[in-house]
């Protein structure tokens, strides 16, 4: 990294910090609240937002499940977004973050075997943390379930749908054959709705799906026709705003467990709430959706532990 770079980054890193700790300051400070400004309500004890379950196989898990991307730089943003979250996520801290998971109820983890994976796993679970996996299948699947015997794995989505535009979803099949005879749960990852109607139309035997509701592998050809033919070149990652319907309506459609993920267009979306109302109300009550936590300035486990609560158990 260049020392500009680095400089820039400590730079955002440092505005952040001052701007988090000027407000938690301001919020801790004694003394009684300034004209026309209301005492500060206290906040809810974690015990009263616990996450909603749902029927998994034969497990019980969170409706909310803790997605792994932001621990290791996925941003799915920008370079610098990936480099900022690489650089905030110790071991320590993504501890810190599943922590504060089991504290609200959030009792699953989007485990992702790569890199620092295992070892800040095994850590977790060393200081008397908690998580049902459902992993993402890449590596050595047969390492993972001997290791850590998740309940469920599937098929990563960005390789699901190279097999589809290439015409090879036979060999997605016979994965998902060898994860079943291993003993746990097989499914199928995917960012295109029409992937799950294929594989619904064949009535494959897995187990559930994991689906994007944004669809951010389309072929060139493809963005061409669904933006009118008005691409020319495009740079990094498009989410349209019509893809989610899309995916919502096949999750409906089949009677299998879902995870909808990139429920807010990894960090684009600027509404929060609505989209996870969209999400819960238009998923089946036997989905659930994985989440990104990067809780760098705000505690997000806890304004999502809420949201959802407000969504399911509070209906309002």
């Amino acid at each position: 990294m260049s020392d500009t770079r680095r400089s820039f980054l400590h730079s955002t890193a440092a505005l952040a910090a001052g701007v988090s700790g000027a407000a938690t300051l301001m919020a801790q400070a004694p003394g009684r609240p300034t004209a026309g400004q209301a005492p500060a309500t206290p906040p809810r004890p974690a015990s009263e937002i616990q996450v909603p379950k749902m029927k998994f196989g034969k497990y019980e898990i969170s409706r909310l499940i803790c997605g792994c991307n932001p621990f290791y730089g996925f941003g799915h943003f920008n370079q610098t977004l990936g480099a900022v979250m690489q650089e905030y996520f110790t071991p320590a801290r993504v501890r810190e973050v599943l922590h504060q998971c089991n504290r609200f109820g959030i009792d699953t983890f989007n485990y992702y075997a790569g890199g620092r994976g295992l070892p800040d796993f095994e850590s977790f679970l060393a200081e008397g943390g908690r998580m049902q996996l459902v992993a993402q299948g890449m590596g050595d699947q047969a390492a993972v379930v001997k290791t850590l015997k998740p309940m469920a794995i599937y098929h990563h989505g960005e390789n699901t749908d190279r097999a589809f535009q290439n015409g090879q979803m036979e060999t997605v099949k016979e994965w998902c054959k060898t994860v079943r005879g291993m003993g746990v749960m097989a499914g199928v990852g995917t960012h295109k709705p029409e992937v799950i109607q294929l594989v619904e139309e064949q009535g494959w035997d897995i187990d559930f799906y994991a689906g994007c509701v944004y669809n951010r592998t389309r072929t060139p050809e493809e963005w061409k026709k669904v933006l009118n033919g008005e691409l020319v070149e495009m740079q990094g990652e498009c989410y349209l705003q019509s893809d989610p319907a899309r995916m919502y309506k096949v999750m409906r459609a089949t009677a299998k467990p879902c995870f909808a993920f990139k429920i807010l267009a990894a960090g684009r979306v600027a509404n929060v709430d609505q989209a996870f109302r969209t999400a819960y109300e238009s998923i089946k009550p036997t989905d659930g959706v994985f989440i990104g936590l990067f809780p760098r300035v705000k505690d997000e486990v806890r304004e999502n532990a809420e949201r959802v609560h407000r969504i399911l158990v509070e209906r309002v």
